[in-house]
């Protein structure tokens, strides 16, 4: 088996893959979970192929058995600059056996982001999926887990909002950025997002039209996107465990659906747990619990400080 750059002659087999594992998916899978694959950034997730990205696929006996996809974090950066990267996607074809398969694009993926000077690799996938031991034998850990809540008709509870709600301004980055500093753990945070002009790379298009909750500083954030098609509502939280803020603000993001229909859903990590319980106290079910793994390349070695030689004195 050889490992390579993808080519153009190798799209219409990638696609083939795609259009398989879709129709696997939607034999033996609910609906929701259905939903999901199209919504999310999982391995499942169908993105374009031809934005810039790092593919790289398997050939077995002159046929593409495989593949890998990875882009800059965020998905905008220059490749040529970018020193985090993100797995897209992995794919193994039906008759291929995936631990033979998988586990060489991974580790192909990895060599080729070192040599590029990438630093760090992310993947988020759904536990127990059957490509997980891929990324374990290749040193991927996990740091955090993420759930999805989603719900058909969520339920507004109250009408009572939280004290010091008003719509985002110029100017709330920074406030919005030391609230996600003081609701992540620390060692989430040095991993995803150290610095401040990371974070807002990272977040850049999610930084207007929310609200926030500012009470000399600013304890919740809340932003509601709308749907189109088959795509639900989106629902975007950060609040501090602070008594009553989760419940009021899960009623007011609610309130922002309006009249619509069209269901809704949520990602939040595990340490989001109080936020989890007032969604799911008001219509929202568990969809799916992803992991988030990540690959350290390449340890980043301080300048070694010279120090001054003894200088022996006499007299």
């Amino acid at each position: 088996m050889k490992v390579r750059a993808a080519g153009l002659l190798d799209l219409a087999r990638i696609e083939e893959m795609h259009r398989s594992s879709d129709i696997r998916l939607s034999e033996a899978e609910p609906p929701a979970a259905r939903l999901w694959s199209l919504l999310s950034s999982t391995l499942s997730a169908l993105l374009p192929l031809s934005q810039e990205t790092l593919m790289y696929v398997a050939e077995e006996n002159g046929k593409v058995v495989g593949f890998i996809q990875a882009s800059g974090q965020p998905l905008s950066l220059d490749l040529r600059r970018a020193r985090v990267l993100q797995v897209l996607n992995l794919q193994v074809a039906d008759e291929a056996d995936p631990d033979d398969v998988a586990p060489a694009l991974v580790q192909h993926l990895c060599n080729q982001a070192l040599e590029r000077g990438a630093l760090r690799l992310f993947v988020r996938l759904p536990d127990r999926d059957p490509l997980l031991p891929a990324f374990r034998i290749q040193g991927f850990r996990q740091y955090a887990t993420e759930q999805v809540v989603y719900a058909e008709k969520p339920s507004q509870r109250s009408n009572q909002y939280p004290d010091g709600l008003r719509p985002t301004k110029r100017g709330d980055d920074r406030k919005l950025y030391q609230l996600y500093r003081k609701v992540t753990p620390q060692g989430v945070s040095q991993l995803e997002a150290p610095t401040y002009r990371e974070w807002k790379a990272l977040h850049s298009s999610e930084l207007t039209g929310g609200h926030v909750v500012e009470r000399i500083e600013v304890v919740g954030w809340v932003r509601m996107q709308r749907g189109s098609g088959a795509r639900p509502h989106t629902l975007q939280f950060m609040a501090l465990p602070e008594n009553a803020l989760p419940a009021e603000l899960a009623d007011f993001g609610i309130s922002l659906l309006g009249d619509s229909e069209a269901p809704a859903w949520s990602s939040l990590r595990h340490y989001d747990s109080h936020m989890i319980d007032a969604l799911r106290g008001r219509g929202f079910t568990v969809l799916l619990t992803q992991l988030l793994l990540v690959k350290d390349l390449a340890v980043r070695v301080p300048k070694p400080v010279r120090e001054k030689g003894l200088v022996p004195s006499f007299g």
